[in-house]
């Protein structure tokens, strides 16, 4: 469906009916650069220490991309922009904390644990951009509950 006003012209034009698979597409991606940050904090906290421990530059990228795809998704459709910009930046916001989390492990001499809140909000946010994405795939036999 093209929304009726554009707002961005001919990047409407371009992205605007595939606008939820390239939302998909980033958080299968920001999963992804996750999982390897991930790896690459606890090889730094065990190499060099706490102080070794850096954000990850294609990790962060990744943030900001998809918040930034999320809030133009928000142009072109709103209520449903809306839901998936505030769980977006609720990925954003946990992966921030998360960082710094690991700063303290390190720094106090304990095991690294996984992201466990930022894993948790992007998988929601994975749900919800699936359902977005992917609905033509169970649309008939809702159709036929509701």
């Amino acid at each position: 469906m093209q929304p009726s006003v554009t707002l961005f012209g001919p990047l409407d034009a371009i992205l605007g009916g595939q606008m939820e698979y390239v939302l998909l597409a980033l958080a299968v991606i920001n999963i992804g650069t996750r999982a390897f940050t991930y790896r690459q904090h606890v090889k730094q906290a065990e190499e060099d220490g706490a102080d070794a421990i850096s954000r990850n530059p294609i990790h962060a990228a990744s943030n900001v991309v998809f918040v930034l795809a999320a809030f133009y998704y928000t142009t072109l459709h709103q209520h449903s922009g809306i839901v998936a910009s505030v769980l977006v930046v609720g990925v954003f916001i946990a992966d921030f904390f998360e960082f710094e989390a690991r700063k303290v492990e390190a720094r106090r001499g304990i095991d690294i644990e996984r992201p466990k809140g930022a894993i948790g909000a992007s998988l929601l946010a994975l749900a919800y951009i699936a359902y977005l994405s992917l609905f033509f795939l169970v649309e008939g036999l809702v159709g036929r509950i509701i």
